[in-house]
């Protein structure tokens, strides 16, 4: 192998390890950093250019490395054919010897000092990608159209070198290494599955829906407002699946304040906004979108037939990104507390009923036991709608009291359970809501 041949493979390898630093440092450099460059104004330029279409210069990079490497390895076989004897053992030595090269030279050292010395690395890496891309970008983009092409499936228009996918590689590499805490990196993943996550998966079920008939005075409006803890109650008019609009309790609060008989004279249906309806297999960053832009804070969710599924508020999109959001009152809650032995206590709503008839001493029937399994669930069963503050059922010798509601949903958290006797009449002989 004579002396240029040598020194032509050394360039082209050189030549290809700093192409993959320059991939490495592209990737590694965010455009925060731009802002931060104390260098000429030119030197920004190159990079912002660079990071304002990521893609489009690596694919560049990306090609002229892989040419350079093959270029070099025909350059070491024909060198290596002259000078052995047989084809195959040149042929042989050949990719072995340039396999070993371009994983050391090309592979691991340019690509580490990428990504360590990203800083320093990303000013020539942003110039070499620009003058290439002007020369040669025709080419990748033809090529990556024919790769897409022949590619089962939709292909990636700018190239597969930078997508989601490796987006989310970058975030879990970055929690590796310390760089991104455990919830930051949860909720960078979670703002990637919102895209496909559909509101039916987020809203409040049809069967946990706090409603207001449109018959029913202000006063009982505001009663009901301050029981339930919701501040934004829909109205309905026939039935669940005739909403007529959405009643704010500052609106309800205002014209009380305003005019006092209103109380008592006026109805609940005068006074309510346009509801907002939205089909339960809407994506719930696109109603995220529409919600912020139209400020609109509550939209009721229905089914293909048209029908009440649910309601969704921007609440619990974001939940769906930050976790769940608890109040100062949102401590946990033990499953049974005797206030009075064996007369009064405090229960869990989620205490599952077969353990409560244990704690109180009685049997449960056939009927009482089906499709529930909570007390929260059986009060919900019997009144027929979800239970608020206040709201009572009676189950064999025990009135039962929904207590105060926990978490930003407003469920209610506790109950209180007192034995009707002789001397406490009043003990509970009716169920309300």
């Amino acid at each position: 192998m004579n002396l240029i041949t040598v020194m032509l493979v050394v360039l082209l390898l050189l030549f290809a390890g700093f192409l993959a630093g320059s991939e490495a440092a592209i990737n590694s450099v965010s455009r925060v950093y731009v802002e931060e460059l104390k260098k000429s104004s030119r030197s920004v330029n190159w990079v912002r250019k660079v990071l304002s279409e990521p893609a489009r210069y690596l694919n560049v990079l990306l090609f002229v490395r892989k040419a350079s490497e093959l270029t070099a390895t025909v350059f070491v076989a024909q060198a290596l054919i002259g000078e052995i004897d047989s084809l195959n053992w040149a042929l042989a030595i050949s990719v072995f010897t340039m396999l070993t090269l371009s994983y050391v030279v090309v592979g691991v050292g340019p690509r580490t000092l990428g990504k360590q010395r990203a800083g320093s690395w990303i000013v020539p890496a942003s110039i070499a990608a620009v003058l290439l891309s002007k020369v040669l970008g025709p080419i990748t983009a033809l090529l990556i159209a024919i790769g897409n092409a022949i590619t089962p499936g939709k292909g990636f228009k700018s190239g597969p070198f930078a997508n989601e996918a490796e987006l989310r590689d970058l975030v879990d590499q970055a929690r590796e290494r310390g760089l991104v805490e455990e919830t930051e990196h949860e909720m960078i993943h979670s703002v990637f599955e919102l895209g496909d996550t559909l509101v039916r998966e987020l809203m409040v079920p049809r069967t946990e829906m706090v409603w207001i008939e449109g018959s029913k005075n202000l006063r009982q409006g505001l009663s009901l407002a301050l029981r339930s803890g919701f501040t934004r109650i829909p109205v309905i008019g026939e039935g669940l699946d005739n909403i007529i609009g959405i009643a704010y309790v500052k609106d309800l609060a205002k014209r009380v304040h305003e005019y006092r008989e209103s109380e008592t004279q006026e109805l609940v249906s005068s006074h309510i906004r346009p509801a907002t309806f939205v089909p339960e297999t809407k994506t719930a960053a696109d109603l995220l979108k529409e919600m912020q832009r139209d400020q609109i804070h509550l939209a009721i969710v229905i089914d293909e037939y048209g029908g009440t599924a649910g309601l969704i508020t921007i609440e619990d999109i974001i939940e769906e990104i930050v976790g769940e959001i608890a109040d100062e009152y949102d401590d946990d809650v033990e499953e049974i507390e005797w206030l009075t032995p064996s007369l009064k206590a405090r229960a869990s709503a989620r205490l599952h009923l077969e353990d409560l008839a244990d704690h109180l001493e009685f049997e449960l029937d056939e009927e009482e036991r089906e499709d529930v399994d909570t007390i929260g669930g059986y009060m919900a069963k019997k009144l027929g709608r979800v239970p608020i503050p206040g709201s009572e059922i009676v189950l064999h010798d025990w009135k039962i009291v929904a207590e105060r509601p926990i978490g930003r949903r407003h469920r209610i958290g506790t109950v209180l359970v007192e034995r009707i006797t002789k001397n406490n009449p009043n003990s509970g002989e009716s169920e309300n809501g």
